[in-house]
């Protein structure tokens, strides 16, 4: 059986003169990246007067004809697997969701499956037009597998380039809502500070010295707070590091109510005065309590802007519902 194939005829221009062949069907060709070309060209799948290129930085001749042969997109591993979604927007290029706390992003060990990969594989189907010549979707962000909130991804070559460029220029805003120990000081601020892996600790990060981290900040407000036991406080984040607001609030000393990881329980904090039931009910919280509940961004093919917001969880809610009432 003959491999399902598409065929590409493009003449270079005068002006593509001197370029690296993969650079300049990269812009003759803006629904595939670049990497994916230079691949196809290395895989043979590149002729120019019948003969076969396999030089990715061969130089263009203008006025030649280039025949590109793109197979169809392969099916996707892992495979989909039917587990509802709440969709917020959904377009030929990209969906936007909200994840439940306890969902996996991305399969991993200990997780090769019923993650949220699978989910939009089994939901996109054929209108994943193939990331890298797979039929799978472009995930350019994550969330903690018990953090819940709004999560964009990206369902062509295209729309993946151009989310991975905001996110790595940090034009994207994103806001969280989480409950912390105690009261940060100011009310309204900012963390900065290194992260990268913390050396006592290889499975955790942490603030770290500059030259051995990442730079990260973090940007506050306190929205409501309890007895000076516990806060509401709104995160806005100026870059994407990992654990980043976890790590930043445990380092200030104001660790996420139910981190398992960085939590270091309610040390010097006022419990008495929240009363016993509501002290156990927060510290017994199963997981920490984040929500990523706004994210905004230029659509990357179109330019609009979007914007989504997805309330807090009954889980979290029901925390502050009966913090108000203590």
């Amino acid at each position: 059986m003959n491999e399902p194939m598409r065929h590409n005829r493009i003449t270079a221009p005068p002006e593509s003169q001197g370029l690296r062949l993969d650079k300049w069907l990269a812009q003759a060709m803006p629904d595939l990246s670049r990497s994916r070309l230079k691949a196809l060209i290395q895989d043979g799948r590149v002729t120019e007067a019948g003969a076969t290129i396999t030089d990715p930085s061969a130089a263009v001749k203008p006025g030649a004809v280039y025949q590109v042969e793109q197979p169809e997109p392969e099916p996707a591993q892992p495979l989909g697997q039917d587990i509802p979604l709440k969709i917020h927007y959904e377009d030929e290029h990209l969906i936007v969701i909200a994840k439940p706390a306890g969902l996996v992003v991305h399969p991993a060990p200990g997780n090769p499956d019923q993650t949220l990969v699978n989910a939009l594989i089994a939901h996109c189907g054929d209108s994943l037009s193939g990331i890298g010549g797979v039929k799978r979707p472009g995930i350019v962000h994550r969330l903690d597998k018990d953090t819940s909130g709004l999560l964009v991804a990206a369902k062509t070559d295209a729309a993946h380039r151009g989310l991975a460029k905001l996110f790595a220029a940090h034009d994207i805003e994103r806001a969280y809502q989480a409950l912390v120990w105690g009261v940060p000081l100011p009310p309204v601020g900012k963390y900065t500070g290194a992260i990268g892996r913390d050396p006592k600790h290889r499975t955790r990060m942490a603030v770290v010295p500059e030259a051995r981290g990442r730079h990260a900040q973090t940007r506050y407000k306190v929205l409501k707070s309890w007895q000076s036991a516990v806060s509401l406080v709104e995160c806005r984040l100026d870059t994407g590091r990992t654990h980043q607001i976890r790590v930043h609030f445990a380092h200030a000393g104001h660790a996420l109510i139910g981190d398992p990881v960085y939590g270091r329980g309610p040390r010097k904090i006022p419990l008495k005065k929240l009363g016993g039931d509501i002290a156990l009910m927060l510290q017994a919280f199963p997981r920490q309590a984040l929500h990523a509940c706004e994210l905004g961004f230029h659509h990357p093919i179109d330019g609009n802007y979007l914007t989504f917001y997805e309330p807090i969880p009954q889980d979290f809610n029901v925390l502050i519902i009966t913090l108000d009432k203590s």
